[in-house]
């Protein structure tokens, strides 16, 4: 039951994010809008104001917006295919930008709840290198291997990447002068490169949201490695996750509370917004692309041909659909429960 709660809650905020950003850059720019739904399925409940009909449907997994031509012809001069392609472009791209706006928020919230790491040590393990070579609770890390630090997550970044045979360089304001020190990191349990410091957090409006950015923008770059992981061929179907996949590792989080459900939350709308822009037929992304040439060619490319890319770039999702959600089926020995 854990699951399903955690489940409609986590793709009701995605996706009806989404489906808010193309609805109110819509009506921005003057594109009629027919309906805007919460839900799929049968309507339980409608309203009609000015031209738009507001409805909630009986399944609660997301909702969509119906706007004037976009997808059949139409005259109307307020229809999808009549404003200028700029327009459009800024409606299909609003999804994707609502998603990371959602992630933003998610994760202020997260960043608010449980503190923000800062960049002065909290504590030094017992027996750690940092301890050491006199490293202190209270110190400031300014720097390592020359490189100027401004977050815990750039502390972290760094140390991860020295070499654990070498010694590294690091530089602490303590009481108003720098110390540098020289010591040579280890491995821990988690096959990780530790020094063995603990960030003292902060808690405050302005870090709150400085976090939800930063957490976001991580997040975002993870995607773009993720992407240059995939043209060099170093990713299989094990490292994707369908519905079911999604869905189990929610409810799985949803275990450990409402702060771990609020962050994976984010995680998935910062994926879904990222996954929508790429240039891949059936997808916002692909969408963009033929608008730009639009823009360039100075008319809309062939209706027909265009649907047609986008039908076989639909096939092949649910193609991959199928093959990752197989994936996820035997990874998490479904069957078996």
């Amino acid at each position: 039951m854990l699951t399903i709660i955690a489940a409609i809650f986590v793709f009701l905020m995605v996706i009806l994010f989404h489906e808010f950003g193309h609805f109110i850059v819509a009506k921005t720019v003057g594109i009629k809008v027919n309906e805007f739904s919460i839900g799929m399925g049968p309507k339980i409940l409608q309203k009609t104001k000015g031209e738009t009909k507001y409805t909630i449907r009986i399944l609660p997994i997301g909702g969509y917006v119906s706007m004037e031509g976009e997808d059949e012809k139409s005259n109307d001069p307020r229809s999808f295919n009549n404003v200028s392609p700029l327009s459009r472009i800024a409606v299909v791209a609003a999804g994707a930008i609502m998603n990371f706006i959602l992630a933003i928020i998610v994760f202020s919230i997260v960043s608010y709840s449980v503190g923000m790491p800062s960049t002065t040590v909290y504590k030094t393990l017992e027996g750690s290198p940092a301890e050491e070579v006199g490293i202190l609770s209270g110190d400031q890390i300014i720097s390592i291997n020359g490189e100027k630090i401004n977050s815990w997550d750039e502390i972290s970044e760094e140390i991860s990447k020295s070499n654990p045979e070498e010694y590294i360089d690091i530089v602490i304001l303590r009481k108003g002068k720098t110390i540098k020190y020289n010591l040579k990191p280890e491995i821990s349990e988690e096959n990780r490169v530790i020094i063995g410091i603990e960030p003292k957090f902060e808690k405050s409006f302005l870090l709150a949201i400085k976090g939800g950015f930063q957490k976001t923008g991580y997040i975002l770059k993870l995607m773009f490695e993720f992407i240059k992981m995939a043209f060099r061929g170093k990713v299989s179907t094990k490292d994707l996750s369908g519905p079911v996949g999604v869905i189990y590792t929610i409810g799985e989080t949803a275990k450990y509370g409402i702060i771990e459900l609020l962050y994976l939350l984010g995680f998935i709308s910062v994926n879904l917004g990222f996954f929508n822009l790429l240039p891949i037929p059936a997808l916002d992304g692909s969408r963009i692309v033929f608008l730009v040439v639009e823009m360039i060619r100075g008319k809309p490319i062939d209706p027909e041909k265009e649907g047609f890319i986008h039908f076989i770039g639909f096939v092949l999702l649910i193609a991959l659909m199928i093959v990752v959600t197989y994936s996820d089926i035997i990874r998490f020995n479904l069957f078996r429960r």
